[in-house]
């Protein structure tokens, strides 16, 4: 094998010093062999912390630039826009508050075709287009599904009453105002939205306790906005009988007529109100 070659050190004078090979073979991390037969050199590899200021090889120092001019400044941190109102509903809500809603005019429709008894939740899953199980991801059971849809019939129709109500001009006479009652219930029973509020008619006896109770209050809330119209006709001598028997016979006649009303009929919704306000309180 050959000895390394020791390496020369630049001087600052101009004369190369020679390093000895003592310090070299210590300050170096490796020194690999040479090939005897082959005659090479081997490379001499100094550490970059070791290495003498201005040997070969080695880069020239510069002097460490500023924190400022190394570091870039960071960028403020821009707040996110807080928008305003309710969040946005995702796909996924929006395809579930779907879900829901299908299950419960499936729900209505078959209650009040078929009865509560005899719906069963693969008859109303069936008609929403889903699986069997699908209504009891929503709901705890057959019984809180009829709950909702007696919940909605009475929103609907209390709804119904105030924006009919709402509409007739101030001062309204009670006949007319009655005219707007009745029209407004028979829309309730016999319109678009007419499979609810039959149901409640019909099946109120399935809720427990707590869901009749429940349903009892928003029924008398309706109910109530007719008194003071059937006191007033009662008053002027429209009305023989006593306002709170009335109230009974009126919501009575109203309600068996969806047993026998036929929309394709040619009595409208229109003529049957007139029909009905002709019978309870006489014609003008």
């Amino acid at each position: 094998m050959f000895a390394p070659r020791p390496q020369r050190a630049s001087d600052p004078t101009g004369a190369d010093a020679p390093v000895s090979t003592a310090a070299a073979s210590d300050s170096a991390k490796t020194v690999p062999a040479c090939n005897a037969e082959a005659g090479l050199q081997p490379a001499q590899t100094l550490p970059a912390s070791t290495a003498p200021a201005g040997s070969a090889g080695s880069p020239p120092e510069s002097e460490p630039a500023s924190a400022s001019a190394s570091a870039p400044e960071p960028e403020p941190v821009q707040k996110a826009k807080r928008t305003r109102g309710r969040p946005r509903k995702s796909a996924l809500d929006l395809d579930e508050g779907n879900r829901r809603r299908q299950i419960i005019d499936s729900a209505a429709r078959l209650f009040r075709s078929k009865g509560f008894d005899a719906a069963s939740t693969r008859d109303i899953a069936a008609g929403a287009g889903m699986q069997s199980g699908s209504p009891f991801y929503h709901f705890d059971n057959k019984q809180a599904l009829l709950y909702v849809v007696m919940q909605e019939g009475m929103a609907h129709a209390l709804q119904s009453q105030r924006t009919a109500l709402a509409q007739l001009a101030p001062g309204a006479p009670p006949r007319e105002q009655l005219r707007t009652l009745v029209r407004s219930h028979l829309e309730v029973l016999l319109g678009s939205h007419a499979d609810f509020t039959p149901v409640m008619l019909y099946e109120w006896r399935s809720l427990d306790a707590v869901q009749s109770r429940d349903i009892a209050a928003l029924k008398d809330s309706y109910e109530n906005a007719w008194m003071p119209v059937l006191d007033a006709l009662h008053a002027n001598g429209a009305l023989q009988a006593t306002p709170a028997v009335a109230r009974l016979f009126v919501f009575g006649a109203l309600n068996w007529s969806v047993q026998w009303y036929d929309p394709d009929g040619a009595l409208s919704l229109d003529g049957l109100a007139e029909q009905a306000l002709g019978l309870f309180v006489g014609a003008r």
